[in-house]
């Protein structure tokens, strides 16, 4: 069983359910049938949905919401047409995807309504990200552009703009191929932004105003991109199997022209490199690679410490989820049983717990309630000996004034 609170990868493919993982044993925790999503056609809304991307053979488009006890969509959203990536707020309010028209559709979570439909990118979206604070809507096309919006602006129903230029912050040509990948490092709105391309480069942007910062060319398509949390360096997926480490500040000019800040970490190389994430602070990669294999990287040794293979089919998205109480997965001979009785006991156990919380607030009321009337008991009693006192202040004040007339007459 997973432990309180502790992170887990989930994955995604066109051919398989969504599957659910342990990072630290491998253990299969959950998983959840009905979507086949495709590339970053999985997100995290909030802290309770799972939302997957899929397209039918109908060519119509749908995202089926899922929760942690139950393996079956909880709710399906249906898309004005076929979408792929998806980004939901940090509060899981707001989820947005990207479509083949290059449109983007936002929508009220849980409900799944259409809250605003708009065009970002001449081609499919290919990529969707939510800054660090929440701010920004970061989006990458088909067209090689990159697109940065206020999500406050997309959200503001007196807002009536259809026209990419006005709902933008930036806009801009950024790559001369697809945008693969797209990630934030931290600092809001200064922060720095890292797009990775089928056109072998991944480069750097700045947040605030979309100025770039730097290229750096490969010998071999990116197609996933990862910033460490202490912006101290990411880390690129190539479509040769390899994961290659590029420091985020380089020293001279030399040193960036000759491309030598750039190192690659080996493995067993079978397919290109998916998907890649942070895990366990900055302490461990996660790799996702077409031929269905999750490595779990130590970046400080830059070697592989544990390998989870998957069978049946490629894996098109990985996330690394934080911050869960977790999968309630429990192991039963070889079968995992992740819904179903165990289910419903940490169920009951939430119920107890919630109840017991009750029975505290209820006390506390109670005790309160008490506590208040004490308190208007004494302060009537203050009242009181405060008007004796006033009484006799006032009596003593008379006699005063009587013993200095009696003295001048």
């Amino acid at each position: 069983m997973a432990s309180f609170w502790r992170e887990v990868i989930l994955t995604s493919s066109p051919d398989k359910p969504i599957t659910a993982h342990d990072p630290l044993t491998g253990t299969l925790l959950a998983h959840f049938s009905g979507s086949r999503p495709p590339r970053k056609g999985l997100a995290l809304a909030g802290n309770t949905l799972i939302a997957a991307s899929h397209i039918s053979a109908a060519a119509a488009g749908f995202i089926r919401l899922y929760n942690w006890w139950s393996s079956a969509a909880l709710h399906c959203i249906q898309a004005p047409e076929p979408v792929a990536p998806l980004a939901a707020t940090p509060d899981g309010s707001y989820l947005f995807s990207g479509g083949l028209s290059g449109c983007i559709h936002a929508f009220s979570l849980p409900s799944g309504d259409l809250c605003r439909s708009f065009r970002a990118h001449r081609q499919a979206v290919s990529c969707l990200v939510i800054n660090d604070d929440g701010s920004l809507l970061i989006s990458g096309g088909d067209d090689g552009t990159i697109a940065i919006f206020p999500i406050l602006r997309l959200l503001d129903d007196a807002s009536n703009e259809e026209d990419p230029a006005q709902l933008a912050l930036n806009q801009f040509s950024a790559h001369g191929s697809s945008v693969t990948g797209i990630a934030a490092g931290p600092g809001g709105c200064n922060a720095t932004v890292v797009s990775s391309s089928l056109d072998c480069t991944c480069k750097l942007w700045s947040l605030a105003d979309g100025v770039k910062l730097r290229t750096v060319q490969f010998l071999c398509a990116i197609w996933c991109v990862a910033v460490d949390p202490t912006s101290s360096e990411f880390y690129a997926g190539g479509s040769d199997g390899r994961i290659y480490v590029v420091p985020l500040r380089v020293g001279g000019r030399k040193l960036r022209d000759a491309g030598a800040e750039v190192t690659a970490w080996e493995s067993e190389r079978n397919g290109a490199v998916m998907a890649v994430a942070m895990a366990h602070g900055h302490q461990n990669l996660i790799s996702a690679s077409e031929d269905g294999i999750i490595r779990i990287w130590d970046v400080e040794s830059r070697s592989v410490v544990r390998i989870i293979g998957l069978a049946g089919g490629a894996l098109s998205d990985l996330i690394v989820v934080k911050g869960i109480n977790a999968i309630n997965g429990a192991r039963k001979g070889d079968e995992v049983v992740s819904n179903g009785r165990f289910c419903e006991r940490e169920m009951g156990r939430n119920v107890n717990e919630l109840r017991d919380v009750d029975e505290c607030l209820s006390v506390a009321v109670k005790d309160r309630s008490r506590a208040i009337d004490k308190l208007e008991a004494v302060i009537d009693i203050y009242k009181r000996l405060l008007g004796l006192l006033l009484k006799e202040a006032k009596r003593e004040n008379g006699k005063e004034e009587a013993n200095k007339t009696d003295y001048f007459t």
